[in-house]
């Protein structure tokens, strides 16, 4: 069970709580935009080691997607309480990451397993990754590339989410119908 690849991913949650005394203990709103630019990249090396070294474990495809879940949910309030991200941006967030975790566990009590993870929703969150990132570095300064790139990428990867949860709605409801 402790292999690389999950102990990547024990790192990347063991980091969360330094995220939220980076942003409210030390009032830094940029170096906790980059400490979760750092967690956005080791979500990708997670599982690219998993492959690469054969350590895919049942335990690792739970917590990659906690891990992933727990730090954008966790950014996000943070950055709705310091007034970092746009309100609406927060609010379509939360709500689909709550409708996920419903039909996530509706999927798993009532079929007893849980929802393949598509390729486009490991892009959509990556692109939200970078985009609530930059959306702290770039803080307090409006005209800051980096708010404009949080921009190009947040919303079309805001649309994918969406999309995305939508395509794990049909495969939640085909695979409790299948059971």
């Amino acid at each position: 069970m402790l292999t690389i690849p999950n102990l990547v991913s024990l790192a990347r949650l063991a980091l969360i709580p330094v995220f939220v005394w980076l942003l409210f203990g030390r009032d830094d709103v940029a170096w906790a935009g980059w400490l979760l630019a750092f967690i956005a990249a080791t979500d990708w090396i997670d599982g690219y080691l998993a492959r690469r070294l054969n350590q895919v474990s049942e335990l690792g495809k739970l917590l990659d997607p906690v891990a992933d879940r727990l730090a954008v949910v966790v950014a996000v309030i943070g950055g709705w309480a310091k007034g970092v991200l746009p309100w609406w941006f927060c609010v379509a967030l939360l709500v689909r990451e709550a409708l996920i975790a419903v039909g996530a566990l509706v999927v798993g009590l009532k079929a007893g397993s849980k929802l393949a993870v598509r390729p486009l929703g490991k892009l959509s969150t990556l692109l939200l990754y970078a985009a609530i990132a930059w959306f702290y570095i770039g803080t307090g300064a409006p005209l800051d590339p980096l708010v404009w790139a949080a921009w190009a990428v947040g919303i079309p990867g805001l649309i994918l989410y969406w999309y995305v949860g939508f395509q794990y709605f049909a495969d939640a409801r085909r695979l409790v119908a299948s059971q």
